[in-house]
C-alpha cells in the first residue's frame, strides 16, 4: 500500500467574521469553516498557506 506522507494542517476558527473584510469572510467560507471553534484538516500546500496568511488573525493553525 502507498503511504500518505503529506503534511496536514488543523485549522480552527477562533474569532468571529462579523466585522471582517468581505474578502476575508469569503476566504473563511471557502476553506470550509462555518462556525466558531470548529476545525478542519487541510493539506499543507502553497494554496492553503496563502489562505492562512490572509486570515491569520481569525484562525489557529496546528500541524497534524
Amino acid at each position: 500500500m502507498a503511504e500518505n506522507n503529506e503534511k496536514k494542517l488543523k485549522i480552527t476558527l477562533v474569532k468571529s467574521t462579523i466585522g471582517a473584510v468581505p474578502k476575508h469572510k469569503a476566504t473563511v467560507q471557502s476553506m470550509g469553516l462555518r462556525k466558531l471553534n470548529k476545525s478542519i484538516i487541510l493539506p499543507d500546500n502553497a494554496a492553503t498557506r496563502g489562505q492562512i496568511q490572509q486570515i491569520r488573525h481569525l484562525i489557529k493553525v496546528e500541524e497534524v
